[in-house]
């Protein structure tokens, strides 16, 4: 994952100053980095005139469909889709695992960023396809929606189901360069400029091994970037460990000799494990020891969940994968497990209180005593939970050719009907960890109606609307999508800020101090900090379980604040302040964190801003000019050093400002890094810190 404002491992999409214009012009812009990819979206200088008919219509034949709208089949050009190209071949060679064929994958990235996929499955078919009379590995990385996968046979689970990963890796590849070993030749075919090929695929040599392997170069022509981050292939690889026991894998970065990397993954644990490494890594101190896997199969679906329980509170982490394939917008398995696991839970809590109550000696509990017993929120029941779900199935229902979200109706009857036997048998049988667990569900629960009775007059005042915040400098627009609020660090900031803001559409809310860290506290202690307050009451949208999004006041929510050590902080604060208790707002990208400048450089009446030391050097270098004449150079180590208008002009005109919007690619491993960096644990803050010091940028010394 990229860097968040260089504070947090929390994914940020930049844009480009002319980008972000006022929010009537952009908003669209801003809805998806990739809307114009998607809906061709652009500035022609050409227009169609005159009549519409059948001439107008072009035809995208073979894979210049692929070229001319990637996004369609990979998500983005950026640095996540660049990245999904290694998925795609990998996730081929893990069908040949799960099919019983393949027991190593080896994923290497090689000098000038050429990616080298192979393993030692039963290699690509190479006969010659009675239809198309080609190779029938041609035809796989040539032809969309070609492949073993359409219930011929070939696999009986598979994450590839659409036929066009490979060919959609090679359409968007330099060159691509494919060899078979079938366990008597090496055959081997390369492709050029997205698919194209002069030679068929032929014999190059003998051999009595099997499997296949693929080499490409992603086109630069086509991604933002073709720079690997050897990180996130690494991550993943370890992650495909865990849910594939035994699968070996190999990763390695060696575009560096001096700087070589290299890992082995294997597992033999599976998920059990997956859970053991994620509770360590976050430092997490478990509160049962045991790791509770639940797993069964019916209609050929076979279903593997584990989970176990930390002392972490305002954290609820829930990985779902089907075929292996991560399902980050969740689906019908992870519905199913949480609709499972509330019931199983208030079942036995309700059980073994009428146990109690019918024991001698003990009194009746009134009705409305019980009921608030036993009925235990599913959000109470998952608090501090960390889950793992792994579902297999012959064919799956993705939601598009990215394969974020699972929809198969008929899985989640199943891993209903498992998670509920299988966990009430458990709880039967190991009443210690049962009843830490619902201890723990109990106790989540009676704090939350504690802090919603204790607060209810409060949160009204706060949540409501009613009574904006002193400080708050509204705006005047009523058209939510045309608005934008400020939260500045400081009184200083926040005056220059009013000043020379366009109080048409821009709100400002000056804030002093450092506010609470919300990683460890409850709702209680949020709702009466004097630092968060404000904020709450000023967007109105209400926070945790209350929140909702349609009464949200403004259609951006800008985070400006020093560009210094105190200022990272601040923002580190309220970005975990959103994610906690307003997450919401992130997930709908409405965050966004303002970029002011650290130089003015100035000669005369020329005036130039520069935001890093690589535009500062080329200021001086262009105003000094051929006879080196003097330029002045001004830090600003706060933005209240600012006027009015240079704050304008820098950071607050939609025509000049750049902005970063914040937004989550991993939910999970969002929580993991907000976890570590503002939880309690010191070894695991210190472990990040030491893994990404080479990495920091705009550190004060």
């Amino acid at each position: 994952m990229q860097k968040l404002g260089q504070e947090l491992d929390v994914k940020t999409s930049e844009k480009p100053a002319e980008t972000l214009g006022t929010p009537e012009a952009s908003e669209n812009h801003y809805a998806d980095a990739n809307v114009g990819e998607i809906l061709d979206i652009s500035q022609s200088d050409s227009k169609v005139e005159g009549d519409y008919g059948a001439d107008n219509i072009e035809i995208l034949e073979g894979l210049s469909a692929v070229r001319m709208r990637p996004a369609m089949y990979i998500g983005t050009t950026g640095p996540k889709g660049l990245h999904h190209l290694v998925n795609e071949i990998v996730d081929n060679s893990i069908d040949e695992a799960l099919a019983g064929y393949c027991t190593e994958i080896n994923v290497a990235i090689l000098p000038d960023n050429v990616i080298e996929i192979s393993d030692n499955g039963r290699g690509i078919p190479v006969d010659i396809h009675p239809k198309e009379g080609i190779s029938a590995a041609t035809i796989v990385y040539t032809i969309l929606h070609a492949g073993g996968k359409f219930g011929g046979g070939g696999y009986k689970v598979s994450g590839g189901l659409h036929g066009v990963g490979a060919s959609v890796v090679n359409a968007l590849s330099e060159w691509l360069e494919l060899t078979v070993c079938n366990g008597e030749n090496i055959y081997q075919q390369k492709f050029t400029n997205g698919g194209n090929y002069e030679k068929p695929l032929e014999i190059v040599g003998k051999t009595d091994k099997t499997g296949t392997k693929v080499r490409f170069k992603a086109d630069a022509t086509i991604f933002q970037t073709v720079e690997y981050e050897y990180s996130v292939i690494r991550d993943r690889m370890r992650e495909q460990a865990f849910l594939n026991a035994g699968l070996i894998f190999n990763t390695s970065d060696l575009r560096d000799e001096s700087l070589a990397k290299q890992d082995k993954f294997v597992y033999d644990g599976g998920i059990v494990s997956y859970i053991d490494w994620l509770q360590k890594k976050r430092g997490a101190t478990v509160l049962h020891n045991d790791v509770i896997l639940l797993s069964g199969m019916v209609d050929n679906i076979t279903v593997e969940i584990a989970f176990q329980y930390n002392n972490d509170f305002n954290s609820e982490t829930i990985r779902s994968f089907a075929n292996n394939i991560f399902t980050g917008g969740g689906g019908t398995h992870e519905v199913a497990f949480r609709r499972a696991l509330s019931k199983t839970v208030n079942d036995f809590v309700k059980k073994h209180r009428e146990e109690e109550a019918k024991k001698p000696g003990k009194g009746k509990k009134k009705k409305g005593e019980e009921e608030a017993h036993t009925n235990i929120s599913g959000e109470a029941i998952r608090e501090a939970i960390n889950a793992i779900i792994s579902v297999k199935l012959p064919e799956t229902e993705f939601e598009g050719q990215t394969k974020d979200k699972l929809g198969n109706p008929e899985v989640g009857p199943i891993v209903y009907k498992i998670v509920t036997e299988k966990l009430t048998y458990y709880f039967e049988e190991n009443p210690e960890t049962s009843n830490i667990i619902v201890t723990k569900a109990i106790n989540a629960q009676a704090a939350r109606d504690a802090a919603r009775k204790a607060l209810e007059a409060k949160r009204k005042s706060v949540t409501d609307g009613v009574g904006l915040p002193g400080k708050l400098a509204d705006c005047y627009e009523k058209d939510v999508t045309k608005t934008e609020i400020y939260i500045v660090e400081g009184d200083s900031a926040g005056g220059s800020a009013k000043q020379g803001r366009d109080s048409a559409f821009q709100a400002i809310l000056p804030l002093w101090g450092k506010m609470l860290n919300v990683e460890r506290a409850r709702i209680d202690k949020v709702l009466g900090n004097d630092k968060l307050t404000p904020v709450v009451k000023a967007l109105g949208t209400g926070i945790g379980e209350e929140f909702s999004l349609q009464k949200l006041r403004y259609g951006r929510i800008v985070i400006m604040a020093d560009a210094d050590v105190d200022g990272s902080h601040i923002r580190t604060l309220l970005l975990t302040f959103f994610y906690r208790f307003m997450r919401p707002l992130v997930e709908s990208g409405k965050i966004y964190i303002a970029q002011p400048p650290l130089f003015k450089v100035y000669r005369g009446k020329k005036v130039k801003y520069a935001f890093n030391e690589n535009e500062l050097d080329t200021y001086i270098k262009e105003f000094a000019g051929e006879n080196n004449a003097k330029v002045d150079v001004q830090r600003y180590k706060g933005l209240g050093e600012m006027n009015a208008d240079q704050l304008w002009e820098t950071t607050m005109n939609p025509e000049t400002r750049t902005m970063k919007r914040v937004e989550i690619d991993d939910a999970a491993s969002a929580d993991e890094t907000f976890s570590i960096l503002m939880g309690d644990k010191v070894e695991p803050r210190r472990n990040f810190i030491e893994q990404n010091a080479k990495t920091v940028a705009n550190l004060d010394v």
